[in-house]
């Protein structure tokens, strides 16, 4: 027997990653930029609805190698800026596709809308792989270093300028329910940082940046994945049976018409739009249905101005139950009027009861920014720009807990869920218009959002969406009920019952952000001192 076999086999793997390191620190130019984007376009892959993530592995172990090939401020800036725009564009291909329901006019705009969008959002990574190459040091300090610049990056996208934390690096896990509990603790941004730890950390193995350490530090990461799996294994096996606890008070509706953008707002079809609706919810199940959930604008009417059409839906309703239903409002008089993008809460009874306004709205797609200086028209039906509201509320529904409500993209801002100075809500509900981005990745991205707020917040989400994807989830993540995308349908569901303690990160909120970049930044710069003195 060859007792050396293993030994050179080892050697054999350690010194072809040596030549991958070594290739790509050897790099320059337009050579190393083209590499960084296919990279980025690469991390890509793992999110929804592909979900390839051990292809973040050679991507973000790439990409340290790359930077070890930087030898200036602006080439490091550079080489993350690249992967940026490679993983954005990759991502958020599906925004162009906005932009061919009505492409005659506003088909300049789709190479602006991603390539534009993609170009700015990736100088948050550019930030952050700049500050690793200046203050990261090396080895495991520089590991743990891009963990935190990584995840302040992401918090920084979430809130600047109205905030895009679309695709956090976290949100990969949304695959299986398992993983996702560890969004309970320290919500996405903990699953963020153990993503990036775990993909990077081969980085050490090989190359000028090896570590003495890096075995140990490739261990750990992977180790902190596996108690990841073990954690979530646990916690749901603590949990009730998916669909076991459902408040049975109420029989709720969820209404999924898939009606086409082209089709949504022309004017002679905005009726049929509404009569399909109301005859979708008033279709016999065989159950006593209570509570119908509609998605997004999907009462092509100022419900608040027309009351004819008010009273045509009061007349569809149980007694004593309620729709809740995306419509837009209009507000003010005739010289200050005000459009906004709301739930509305009809009873049979009392006509409208309840209003939330979107607070968090889609630039371009609902406003023009700078309209002073851009002269174009928002991507949305109409002219006006949409105002906003005030931010996360309390809708009220009779025969209902109180809920969350969120509108559209709403429900990708995590800690944005809950208005912290009202009582907590007992579920949360999102309604939304996909029809815009066709069969792309953009509604399954959007889904995976959703089930990561549900596990923060440790609350039951209900989706009701135009076209899909229409989803129950239960405060666990879990998918109980969903109707595929472009799927006409409904669903009839009860409301499942929220944990009954609100997870850590329910309590803790955004401040988990600045406990985890200070403990990787000390983590880093305990390892460079230990470092040093060695």
């Amino acid at each position: 027997m060859n007792n050396d076999a293993p030994t050179h086999s080892r050697q054999t793997s350690i010194g072809w990653l040596d030549s991958c390191a070594q290739g790509l620190r050897n790099l320059t130019g337009w050579r190393r930029s083209l590499l960084a984007i296919l990279l980025g376009a690469l991390s890509a892959t793992a999110f929804a609805p592909l979900h390839l993530v051990l292809l973040l592995v050679p991507a973000y172990s790439g990409l340290l190698w790359l930077l070890d090939g930087a030898q200036r401020d602006r080439q490091a800036f550079l080489i993350g800026w690249s992967f940026g725009f490679g993983q954005f564009i990759a991502g958020l291909y599906w925004i162009g596709i906005a932009m061919t329901v009505d492409l005659a006019k506003f088909g300049w705009f789709m190479p602006v809308s991603v390539g534009g969008l993609s170009a700015g959002l990736a100088l948050f990574p550019a930030l952050a792989i700049w500050a690793t190459w200046r203050f990261g040091g090396r080895g495991t300090s520089r590991l743990l270093f891009l963990a935190a610049a990584w995840l302040a990056a992401e918090f920084l996208r979430s809130v600047l300028l109205t905030g895009f934390p679309w695709n956090l690096l976290g949100s990969v896990w949304t695959f299986s329910a398992v993983p996702l509990q560890g969004a309970a603790l320290l919500g996405v941004w903990g699953l963020s940082a153990l993503t990036l730890l775990a993909a990077a950390a081969p980085a050490l193995l090989a190359g000028p940046a090896r570590s003495p350490r890096g075995g140990r530090a490739l261990l750990a990461t992977f180790g902190a994945i596996l108690l990841l799996w073990v954690g979530g294994f646990l916690r749901l096996q603590a949990a009730p049976e998916p669909g076991s606890e459902m408040q049975p008070e109420s029989q709720l509706r969820l209404v999924q018409p898939s009606i086409s953008q082209q089709d949504k707002w022309r004017a002679d079809r905005r009726e049929d739009n509404l009569l399909q609706h109301m005859r979708m919810s008033m279709a016999q199940s065989g159950q006593n249905i209570t509570h119908y959930l509609w998605p997004e604008t999907a009462a092509p009417y100022y419900l608040n101005r027309q009351s004819q059409v008010l009273s045509a839906l009061q007349d569809i309703l149980p007694e004593g139950g309620a729709l809740l239903t995306g419509a837009m409002a209009l507000d003010g008089s005739e010289d200050a009027q005000e459009l906004y993008n709301s739930i509305f809460v009809i009873t049979p009874e009392q006509g409208i009861t309840e209003r939330f306004d979107k607070f968090h709205l889609v630039p371009f797609g609902e406003y023009v920014p700078l309209r002073s200086l851009i002269d174009m028209t928002k991507i949305t039906e109409g002219t006006m720009d949409f105002s906003a509201g005030p931010g996360p509320a309390i809708l009220e529904a009779p025969g209902l807990p109180p809920a969350a409500p969120l509108v559209c993209y709403e429900v990708i801002f995590s800690g944005r869920v809950v208005d912290p100075d009202s009582p907590r809500p007992e579920w949360i509900f999102n309604v939304t218009n996909d029809a815009w981005f066709g069969q792309s990745s953009g509604p399954y991205q959007h889904l995976a959002a959703a089930r990561l707020r549900a596990v923060e917040e440790g609350l039951p989400l209900l989706r009701a969406a135009n076209n899909g994807i229409s989803a129950v989830i239960d405060p666990y993540g879990r998918i109980l009920q969903r109707l595929p995308l472009n799927a006409v349908g409904v669903i009839d569901t009860q409301l499942p019952r929220p944990v009954e303690t609100p997870p850590p990160y329910a309590q803790l909120g955004r401040w988990s952000v600045a406990i985890l970049v200070v403990l990787l930044l000390g983590a880093s710069l305990a390892f460079r001192q230990r470092g040093a003195k060695s």
